[in-house]
């Protein structure tokens, strides 16, 4: 038994911690490369930053099916690790990367095909030419994007935060040294960034294939280790298929903001929120951190029928969260305007800067409310009730976000600072009836179980 897999065994507090640490790590290089990737691109004009804006909502669908991927095997890798079965463990990871392959190849074609469709529907016209640019690369690494979360997942399940540190750090520098590079000194502009996020994800997909081959990893994968099985496979995907959708959801909600405050304050809004959301991600990646190490701690807690641990587990992790959050949401607002400058450093972009100090000074509110609501949704992801996390976003992201920045920013005319203020109150009210939910849940758990 390795290390990590004692520690995610053990005390559930422990294990989130030694969990986040080095996931915290690598995902602040991956937001200061989203950031760095951003304040290069900034350098081209409004029009590509706006560019990257109307492709993000789309690949955010891709995002979200990568760490759909990775918390779908958490899930069921972890699961099998609570309950002692090594050989489901190895099974249940080497149905993933099949899975990954398989969904890779089609997303791909269908992408490319349906690019410029996609993008004239969200809007785009405005900027289409770089946005056609940007996305035509990024789209065909499609596999390249969706593999390592797929990875991530597993090495996760068996306590193994570390390599996926390296992984994504490694991407990340990779990324940042990239871009200027094939930007401006090859000269390949906004297409440039693109071509270095795919080389940068190419090469870390081989690194993983090499410590799953190698046997570097507690858990193994390949042909020898596969049995096909629909239970197996039913077990990934019922995680899989809900945790990709939240993400489908926040994509569709991305694009009706992107509609809304192209509506009431022109492509430049959109600019804006494209630049301020990529520090908002940087801000909170600490939370999403342990929501993500929740997962597989709270995987092994219900695989082992410990539903103490589980109730540990989901009270820690939002004590922990509310206080990182308290934390970063000070330091946004204290240091909006400094923050805005790197966005606006160029004449092209300067006019951006107020507009963008102004979303970060309200839309940091949000960070404080996250915690009860994104731990709630592990919880349900680590059991395996995918479904449930699913309904909890889409009632946070449709039910109440897109319909209080429509009512604020259009039916009140409060412009795009309503469509702000519609983020903060709807994630308000999303995270207490998620947290809610999630107490019910468990509360049930611990009773039927004695």
């Amino acid at each position: 038994m390795s290390e990590g897999v004692r520690i995610i065994r053990g005390d559930p507090r422990r294990a989130l911690i030694k969990l986040s640490g080095p996931l915290i790590v690598a995902m602040l290089l991956t937001s200061i490369y989203n950031l760095v990737d951003a304040v290069w691109v900034a350098g081209l004009g409004g029009e590509a930053l706006a560019a990257i804006g109307f492709v993000t909502p789309i690949y955010m669908i891709l995002v979200g099916l990568s760490n759909g991927l990775g918390a779908g095997a958490a899930s069921s890798v972890s699961r099998c690790l609570g309950a002692g079965d090594e050989e489901g463990m190895n099974n249940s990871a080497s149905h993933t990367i099949l899975i990954t392959l398989t969904v890779s190849i089609i997303l791909t074609v269908i992408i490319e095909i349906l690019l410029r469709d996609i993008l004239l529907s969200l809007g785009a016209a405005g900027a289409l030419k770089p946005a056609i640019e940007y996305g035509s690369v990024v789209f065909a690494g499609t596999l390249f994007t969706l593999f390592p979360g797929a990875a991530y997942g597993i090495l996760r399940s068996e306590g193994d935060a570390r390599r996926p540190m390296y992984a994504m750090g490694l991407s990340a520098v990779l990324n940042m040294v990239l871009d200027p590079i094939l930007i401006y000194t090859a000269g390949w502009g906004i297409a440039g960034a693109a071509w270095a996020t795919v080389i940068s994800q190419l090469l870390v997909s081989l690194l993983i294939i090499y410590w799953f081959l190698a046997g570097r990893t507690f858990t193994s994968i390949g042909w020898s280790h596969f049995r096909a099985d629909r239970r197996v496979a039913w077990s990934i995907l019922s995680v899989t298929i809900p945790a990709s959708a939240e993400f489908l959801v926040m994509s569709m909600v991305t694009a009706l903001l992107n509609w809304i405050l192209t509506s009431v304050a022109g492509t430049s809004a959109v600019a804006v929120y494209s630049a301020g959301w990529r520090i908002v991600m940087l801000a909170i990646v600490p939370v999403i951190s342990v929501a993500t190490a929740l997962v597989s701690v709270s995987g092994v807690a219900y695989g082992s029928r410990n539903f103490e641990n589980l109730e540990v587990a989901h009270g820690y992790s939002i004590r922990l969260g509310l206080l990182i959050a308290g934390a970063t949401a000070a330091l946004t607002f204290v240091l909006a305007p400094w923050i805005a400058w790197i966005f606006s450093y160029s004449q092209a972009s300067s006019h951006l800067a107020p507009r963008i100090t102004g979303f970060l000074r309200v839309i940091c509110l949000f960070y404080i409310f996250l915690p009860p609501g994104i731990m709630s949704g592990s919880i349900f992801q680590g059991a395996g009730r995918g479904m449930t996390s699913l309904l909890l976003s889409v009632i946070r992201q449709v039910l109440l976000v897109a319909v209080f920045a429509y009512l604020l920013a259009v039916t009140l005319g409060l412009g795009e600072a309503g469509v702000w203020w519609g983020v903060v109150a709807g994630d308000i009210g999303g995270s207490l009836v998620a947290y809610l939910w999630a107490r019910l849940f468990i509360g049930r758990l611990r009773r039927y179980a004695v």
